[in-house]
């Protein structure tokens, strides 16, 4: 599979995600839309919003944002400071770079196999977080 570039992410896509809390001990949804902008040659605004239910409690209204910065080796996402968050390469099933927070480690597995629906799964483990988030993308 070739890699997938800015043309291929940009626009609207509808978001589903699934939250398995090990730690508390409860599961989160979200629906919700993730949207691509441009922000600059070869990089996208990642903005997502959506409804979460973690367990019984209240919805509430999520949102992140990321940069996506495009260039021949895959794609480094930054926070919206511009910090460093993590690297992957936008091909079949890749798994990007880890990303330590404190104590606690990320770790994403990205599979774009089924395109141009594809899923981003995260698995949080330390002594703070104990959780997998897994990410349906979908036009």
């Amino acid at each position: 599979m070739t890699m997938l570039g800015v043309a291929d992410f940009a626009g609207r896509w509808r978001l589903q995600r699934t939250i398995t809390d090990r730690l508390g001990g409860q599961m989160g949804h979200m629906t919700g839309q993730a949207v691509f902008t441009q922000a600059g040659p070869g990089v996208l605004a990642y903005h997502e919003t959506g409804d979460l239910r973690i367990g019984d409690g209240p919805v509430m209204t999520a949102t992140r944002g990321y940069l996506w910065v495009f260039d021949a080796g895959g794609v480094a996402v930054q926070f919206p400071d511009g910090a460093a968050f993590h690297r992957f390469t936008p091909a079949g099933h890749v798994a990007g770079t880890d990303h330590p927070c404190g104590a606690d480690l990320y770790r994403v597995h990205y599979d774009f196999s089924r395109w141009p629906m594809w899923r981003a799964t995260w698995v949080v483990h330390g002594p703070r977080k104990d959780y997998t988030s897994a990410a349906d993308y979908r036009r």
